[in-house]
């Protein structure tokens, strides 16, 4: 997981301590993140992280863990890379 896309994520995560670590296997639920925030949530990442994400990467399974949406926002990158070539 890349800085921008950490701290895009921390201000969604109500439950995540401003001192403790954001780990790929944290639940985004158990830290508070909810379905009406995770909408704002792909708009901040969209605009923060430079990535479109496709509608059919918004899956419940792709907002489980940090490491789950990092693994989403990665993929639509190598996606727009891959399109602009």
């Amino acid at each position: 997981m890349d800085q921008a896309f950490s701290d895009t994520l921390r201000p969604h995560l109500r439950y995540l301590a401003a001192d403790q670590e954001l780990r790929s296997d944290d639940r985004l639920r158990d830290l508070g993140l909810n379905s009406m925030q995770a909408i704002d949530l792909v708009f901040d990442l969209e605009d923060n992280c430079g990535v479109a994400l496709p509608d059919d990467q918004l899956t419940d399974a792709n907002f489980e863990t940090a490491g789950t949406l990092w693994a989403a926002v990665e993929s639509a990158r190598s996606a727009a890379l891959a399109d602009a070539r």
